[in-house]
């Protein structure tokens, strides 16, 4: 079913307060115009973030709530998003369980490269909760300071995409320590995906009780798979996280975001019993809605060089996408996150498309 919002007939008495756009929409309701957010919305791009980002690092900015929680309220000031996605990380996790972490400049995220059993013994899974409570506490601040008509998120990284950073040490093109431990220690591979699996549903759970509305799983490196292993490595942990999530949380919408997935996405959607498909820049998004359920709702998935050029281009190709998905289950977003260098008038030209029906 499709809802104009624009049409009074969509408006529900004013004795029951209307539902917000996103959750709608991640319940299966096709809205037009569909909701509107963008990964790493909160972001350099923004002088306000920068004007932030020159008073504390990043951690401290992550694990302090003021903070994090003015930063995640940036942009929906400026652009009324419909989703307000928790500004953290989805390295917090190998840091709460005691891997060391730093983030250098020019370099990005710097661990203890963990290729051992004795590594992986080192790590508490019951130091979690505690050193997460900053993250919570966001949440809890945010639930109260949103409009409401805004959907608040959390998130987490896929173990698999964790995982990778944890064994490497810090960012790759190819993760090949990571994909090298894969296959020749099965065994040990598999037990801090298992930990992960474990430690991520956890931390999700605390995210939902904190005030999450949805949540989101980033798998930014699982198109590095080929399929057995993709199957092994993304698809089973993250259907296992799901169902502790259903089991725990009934309700709860998930979304789930297999990046660079290609032709393994339906079947990541299909086994994994995500609500919602994030689709990749690199993923025809018309195609993909041919190979899934009408009820999977799709989220994507402009290209973010697309938006940091701007101009005619941009609102082409987001009424495109827009259009393309009139009457299934849709939420605008980008296929990654907004460049650092990206106009700001940009992100406003872009939502503004998106609404103008």
């Amino acid at each position: 079913m499709v809802r104009d919002l624009s049409s009074p007939s969509a408006v529900p008495p004013s004795s029951t307060p209307p539902a917000k756009p996103l959750l709608r929409a991640l319940a299966g309701e096709a809205l037009w115009p569909p909701p509107v957010w963008l990964m790493r919305q909160a972001g350099r791009y923004l002088p306000e973030f920068r004007a932030m980002r020159d008073k504390a690092d990043f951690m401290t900015r992550c694990l302090t709530p003021d903070m994090a929680v003015e930063l995640t309220l940036q942009p929906i000031r400026r652009y009324a998003m419909d989703g307000a996605i928790l500004f953290s990380d989805i390295l917090i996790l190998p840091w709460a369980l005691g891997q060391s972490l730093a983030f250098e400049e020019g370099r990005g995220p710097v661990l203890d490269p963990l290729r051992s059993a004795a590594d992986l013994a080192r790590l508490d899974p019951a130091r979690v909760a505690e050193a997460t409570e900053p993250v919570r506490e966001t949440l809890r601040r945010l639930s109260r300071e949103l409009p409401a008509a805004t959907t608040l998120l959390g998130f987490a990284g896929s173990p698999f995409t964790v995982a990778c950073y944890m064994v490497e040490g810090c960012g790759s093109r190819e993760f090949g320590a990571t994909r090298e431990m894969a296959l020749t220690d099965p065994e040990l591979f598999g037990r801090l995906i298992a930990l992960l699996t474990d430690s991520t549903a956890e931390m999700l759970i605390g995210q939902i009780d904190a005030g999450a509305e949805a949540v989101m799983l980033f798998d930014s490196w699982a198109g590095l798979l080929p399929p057995s292993q993709f199957r092994r490595h993304v698809i089973a942990p993250t259907r296992r996280i799901v169902e502790r999530l259903r089991t725990a949380r009934p309700g709860t919408r998930i979304i789930g975001f297999p990046r660079l997935a290609g032709v393994m996405a339906p079947a990541y959607a299909r086994e994994t019993g995500v609500d919602a498909l994030a689709c990749d820049t690199s993923a025809d998004m018309a195609q993909i809605a041919r190979m899934v359920p009408d009820t999977l709702v799709l989220q994507g998935n402009l290209d973010p060089f697309i938006l940091k050029t701007g101009g005619e281009t941009l609102r082409r190709e987001a009424r495109a996408i827009r259009d393309g998905l009139r009457g299934r289950p849709h939420v605008f977003n980008l296929g990654h996150g907004v460049m650092q260098d990206t106009p700001p008038e940009h992100v406003a030209a872009l939502v503004e498309a998106v609404r103008d029906v």
